[in-house]
């Protein structure tokens, strides 16, 4: 494992061996069907690149107790059609109103709003439908399908977004309530990422309590970082609009603690995600994950 301090190594080892994997597979549904142009609509923002966090994160989970990359491999798909769904309608005028995502125009720029639209619609769709088609253990598949719906669903990322849309007319809230708002719109999914990686895996029920828990903290730490790097970062380092939450007088880390109250927060959380890590069996790429995602730069 990498040291501590530069978990670089062993990040950069998982990407080398499963990025393969997922991307050979991601885009295979969409390849033919009457509705090219959507099909291709939803082809654009699943190749845009990036590290693939939630599905590779759901890997791991799966080999950090026992299991194969196979076993978790419906899963992963699953979660990376529902983030991209998620980041497609994210950017639409009604939302964030981005044009820029990865450092290429985003979907609705390309495709016009009626077909990212409909591209996220049919991502949400296939999530569902990949794991439920998925040859598992039925009890297994079912508990990874009420997970995926408890991360996406009202109670997780679709809540919490709601939730930040709400916030951009509150006059002030307090710490408790961002940290609400980033367990449901973007931990949510995280936790559920790990603990259907968890439950595909074969993990024993104290197993998949620590996974679940330890997918909370790194999701709160991810927001984190994010709200960080939306202060500090340049466009040209993110390959999207930064400032955008103080420009829409959005309540955030920076905004409520300063940078350096936000960072000691980021160090805490993961912390955390990394004490909840201590039991598991298989647990250096996990641990090297959760220091990397609180150092990253985009």
């Amino acid at each position: 494992m990498s040291p501590a301090g530069e978990p670089g190594a062993q990040v950069q080892a998982d990407l080398d061996r499963l990025l393969p994997l997922l991307d050979g597979a991601l885009t295979v549904p969409f390849q033919e069907g009457a509705a090219a142009r959507l099909g291709e609509a939803m082809r654009y923002s699943l190749e845009a690149g990036g590290k693939r966090v939630r599905p590779v994160l759901c890997i791991l989970a799966a080999e950090a107790v026992g299991g194969t990359a196979a076993q978790a491999l419906p899963g992963a798909l699953a979660l990376e059609y529902i983030h991209t769904y998620s980041l497609i309608h994210d950017d639409l005028p009604a939302m964030d109103d981005d044009d820029l995502r990865r450092g290429r125009p985003t979907n609705h720029k390309v495709f016009g709003e009626g077909h990212a639209i409909l591209a996220g619609d049919a991502l949400l769709t296939e999530a569902f439908g990949v794991l439920a088609g998925a040859d598992l253990d039925p009890n297994r598949r079912a508990e990874a399908l009420i997970l995926l719906a408890e991360g996406a669903g009202w109670r997780g990322m679709a809540g919490g977004q709601a939730l930040d849309l709400e916030g951009e007319q509150v006059a002030a809230y307090d710490l408790d309530h961002l940290r609400l708002i980033h367990r449901m719109k973007t931990g949510a999914l995280l936790q559920s990422a790990l603990e259907i990686g968890a439950v595909l895996g074969g993990a024993d029920p104290g197993q998949r309590a620590a996974l679940r828990a330890c997918g909370a903290a790194l999701g709160l730490a991810f927001q984190i970082q994010d709200d960080i790097l939306d202060a500090t970062a340049t466009e040209v380092q993110l390959g999207k609009r930064t400032g955008k939450d103080a420009g829409k007088g959005k309540i955030t880390y920076p905004s409520l603690l300063g940078l350096d109250g936000a960072r000691r927060a980021l160090a805490e959380a993961t912390e955390t995600a990394l004490c909840h890590l201590a039991t598991l069996p298989n647990r250096p790429s996990l641990e090297a994950w959760a220091r990397y995602l609180a150092q990253r730069a985009k």
